[in-house]
């Protein structure tokens, strides 16, 4: 049995990768979302605001490229947030909630020194994508 090689997913509603990754990787029956900070991809920048508007663009990326796969918020198996500040989780949570409806997948949340270009929120997902 000849196993599926991964393959690259992109869209033009998310923000082009700022370095040598993907957008997304399909493989193995998931697709895995590269980290998305706050950027407009209709501007390239990073969005004005607080962290909460920062966390509402990451997952607006986020969305966009899942769907570029053929998959939505209910099929998020887990995700990875990044904050420079943990005293903006309460807000950065909030923004994440509203994005996702009802779907609840696994999380984790971390404090980190610095993201790339001075974000203050970074959102990483894995879906499930379907049979390989």
């Amino acid at each position: 049995m000849e196993r599926e090689r991964p393959t690259a997913v992109a869209t033009s509603d998310a923000p082009a990768a700022i370095g040598p990754y993907s957008q997304a990787v399909r493989a193995g029956g998931f697709v895995y979302v590269s980290g998305q900070l706050a950027i407009n991809p209709a501007t390239g920048q990073i969005v004005e605001g607080d962290a909460a508007a920062q966390a509402a663009q990451c997952m607006r990326n986020v969305l966009a490229i899942l769907a570029a796969a053929g998959v939505g918020a209910n099929d998020i198996v887990r995700c990875g947030i990044f904050v420079t500040d943990i005293g903006q989780f309460a807000a950065v949570n909030e923004a994440y909630a509203a994005a996702l409806g009802d779907a609840r997948p696994a999380r984790a949340t971390v404090e980190v020194s610095a993201l790339p270009r001075g974000g203050l929120v970074e959102i990483e997902a894995v879906a499930w994508g379907g049979a390989s």
